[in-house]
């Protein structure tokens, strides 16, 4: 019964406050919205979005996003329980630990690295790709076998090795380079928004919802869960075309996860996390 044993929320707790391993409590409510934005606001918006749109969902990317939100929503109020309550980093991992058990807590972790991992390459690559393109407006072209897409993605290594070096700093040091950074990427989200508004096509929104297109099948590891479980044949755009949008865009509403690991570090976590 080991495996299923829980961890009190007093606990847990208890253990942040060994001088060994306790970290210093220094977050506002706006040091977490900041550093929520920042993390929302990222690849999944700026890569995921036109991949949705052209393969799977077309002009109901829309309706993709709203799918995701809402779920999204969903789960960010339970995490704003469980962080209000077990004030503790670790996000997932901690909160199941206290309710499920430490087998499944085991397992989240888990979970919760390889999210990390895959979140922390999407966005390095889409970084990468940026920065490829930009340095061709300028007349820079990065050897092919050590830019986005080649053998190594020297660019995004670079990236991940100093962001990596700046939270060793602290998170307030983290925190003030993510409050340019959040600055402009929302001037970068209105700007393309306003602009945008000049180049609507009424045309490109019929259909709203394209025909359903079968696509190839696949089989054993690679094919989709939902394939596997029903049967069904895989096929983009249409309903499932919609919600197969929903889940990659899902990718980009990700961030109450990542607050959620601060709480250890917030001043007042049970009026500031929520």
């Amino acid at each position: 019964m080991s495996l299923f044993r829980t961890k009190s929320v007093e606990q847990s707790i208890a253990d942040t406050d060994e001088p060994e391993f306790r970290l210093k409590k220094s977050l506002t409510a706006v040091d977490l919205t900041v550093f929520g934005v920042g993390v929302v606001i990222g690849a999944g918006i700026f890569t995921l979005t036109g991949r949705a749109a052209h393969d799977v969902a077309g002009p109901a990317v829309v309706i993709s996003f709203i799918i995701a939100a809402i779920a999204c929503g969903l789960a960010a109020m339970c995490y704003a329980e469980f962080a209000s309550t077990v004030p503790v980093s670790g996000s997932a991992y901690t909160f199941s630990y206290a309710s499920l058990g430490e087998l499944f807590a085991w397992i989240i972790g888990w979970d919760l690295i390889l999210e990390m991992f895959l979140g922390a390459s999407v966005v390095a690559q889409g970084w990468s790709a940026y920065l490829g393109t930009f340095l061709q407006q300028i007349g820079i072209v990065l050897p092919e076998a050590v830019s986005y897409g080649g053998v190594v993605d020297l660019p995004a290594i670079l990236l991940v090795l100093v962001l990596g070096g700046l939270m060793t700093l602290g998170i307030k040091e983290s925190l003030r380079v993510n409050l340019v950074l959040v600055a402009v990427k929302l001037f970068i989200v209105l700007f393309v928004i306003i602009a945008g508004i000049l180049f609507i096509n009424p045309a490109n929104y019929s259909p709203f919802v394209p025909e359903s297109v079968p696509t190839e099948s696949a089989s054993g590891l690679t094919q989709p869960l939902l394939q596997f479980l029903s049967g069904l044949e895989p096929a983009t755009f249409g309903v499932g075309g919609i919600l197969a949008g929903a889940a990659l865009v899902f990718f980009a509403y990700i961030g109450f996860d990542v607050v959620a690991t601060t709480a250890e570090e917030t001043k007042n976590p049970q009026r500031d996390l929520p």
